[in-house]
């Protein structure tokens, strides 16, 4: 059973595990490079997955053992503060199709409705990563619009689909 919940900066060796894993095994999807984030430091990344009043990551546990991540944010400029933002969505390979995804999604979107004024989340999607879009659409997200030329990696250049979702109350 999949467990999920909002990680510390306690989780920074798993969630480090996990991240730099996801980059490696699927690099395209990505904008931060493996190598980028394997030069960061600890108390770096310590201090960016702690939760704060704007800003949560979390982390899906099977068996204990952290194999999903998602970060959730929220705008803090007051023209935007009605918007958060999802990203650094990624769940290891061997734990895929067990529900991570939708877990990790599910506790955001329930997290995000705690926040008040919040009327929309958005997030981006790799034009190669069908599953992950058909995750997102399943959780009522809708593509807004398409960004041609938005990612380059191994000089090929993709696309991303920009996806967002009502939450206004009664949507």
């Amino acid at each position: 059973m999949i467990e999920v919940r909002i990680l510390t900066a306690q989780d920074v060796e798993s969630y480090r595990v996990v991240r730099h894993t996801v980059l490696n095994s699927d690099p395209v999807a990505f904008v931060t490079t493996a190598a980028e984030f394997a030069a960061r430091d600890t108390e770096g990344i310590a201090a960016q997955i702690s939760p704060t009043e704007e800003h949560v990551t979390f982390g899906a546990f099977l068996g204990g053992q952290l194999v999903g991540i998602l970060s959730l944010a929220r705008e803090t400029r007051p023209s935007i503060r009605h918007r958060a933002s999802i990203y650094g969505v990624g769940v290891l390979a061997e734990a895929r199709g067990q529900g991570a995804g939708d877990a990790l999604l599910q506790a955001a979107i329930k997290h995000a409705e705690t926040w008040e004024g919040l009327t929309s989340l958005h997030l981006a999607v790799v034009e190669t990563q069908h599953t992950a879009r058909r995750l997102y659409e399943r959780h009522g997200f809708t593509v807004w619009g398409t960004q041609p030329d938005a990612v380059q990696h191994s000089g090929q250049t993709y696309s991303e689909y920009w996806l967002w979702r009502d939450m206004k109350p009664g949507q």
